[in-house]
């Protein structure tokens, strides 16, 4: 069903339904969030599973939200660096996902190493969600949407093939919930203010999402910096 209605997403966007094509990109993510919900509820994970789980998000994930992009922000323009972008969601998502899936069967971890495919997607989503009825916000801009655009789009990217970390989907059980209760209730958190907000939500969710991991990880880098200087201090 994510990889469907990743199909779905990109059929839209060909047909100039850029909106419905939003929605669908948004509701494949719901069903790989509720895929992975089931794996962990299960313990049914396998490697059949995630070699299928990236190859739907290749297309729900990368080649969809980057053709929406394109065809939104970039789709009237001749310069030819334009479709080089809007190729940087599926080119970096794919680089993420090989990773991902050689970590999941080497050495599984707590957390994603790298930007989730998924979330990228979603930023990219709700911003042309939240922004597209109104391009004037952009009009103080030399290059308009485009000016605002490009760098997210250069960001998440790379965020995707980074090494900071990012939360998993907690599991719903007694005893994580108990050692990481502020994670499940960011997550609630997060579920709630996606199905009362809508594409704000999205965003607003997201946004928390991604500047979470670029502190923590900033945090650890600080952190090792100044053990290093008080090692070598004393």
């Amino acid at each position: 069903m994510n990889l469907f209605s990743g199909f779905l997403a990109l059929v839209m966007i060909f047909e100039g339904k850029l909106i419905i094509a939003a929605w669908l990109i948004v509701l494949a993510a719901f069903f790989d969030a509720l895929d992975g919900f089931m794996a962990r509820l299960t313990n049914g994970d396998s490697l059949f599973g995630i070699e299928l789980d990236s190859l739907s998000d290749v297309v729900s994930f990368g080649a969809a939200p980057g053709f929406l992009i394109y065809a939104y922000a970039f789709g009237d323009s001749p310069n030819i660096v334009l479709p080089l972008i809007a190729a940087l969601p599926v080119l970096c998502g794919a680089i993420r996902l090989a990773r991902f899936n050689v970590e999941a069967k080497t050495e599984p971890s707590s957390y994603f190493r790298g930007l989730p495919i998924p979330a990228q997607a979603m930023m990219l989503v709700a911003f042309f969600l939240t922004f597209h009825p109104s391009p004037e916000y952009f009009d103080l801009f030399k290059h308009g949407v485009n000016s605002v655009v490009i760098p997210i789009i250069i960001i998440l990217s790379l965020l995707m093939v980074s090494t900071v970390p990012f939360d998993k989907i907690p599991r719903f059980n007694r005893e994580y919930m108990r050692k990481n209760r502020p994670v499940v209730f960011l997550f609630i958190f997060y579920g709630i203010a996606i199905i009362t907000l809508q594409e704000i939500g999205l965003m607003i969710v997201f946004t928390i999402f991604i500047f979470r991991g670029v502190y923590v990880f900033t945090m650890r880098l600080w952190d090792d910096l100044m053990g290093e200087e008080t090692q070598s201090a004393g």
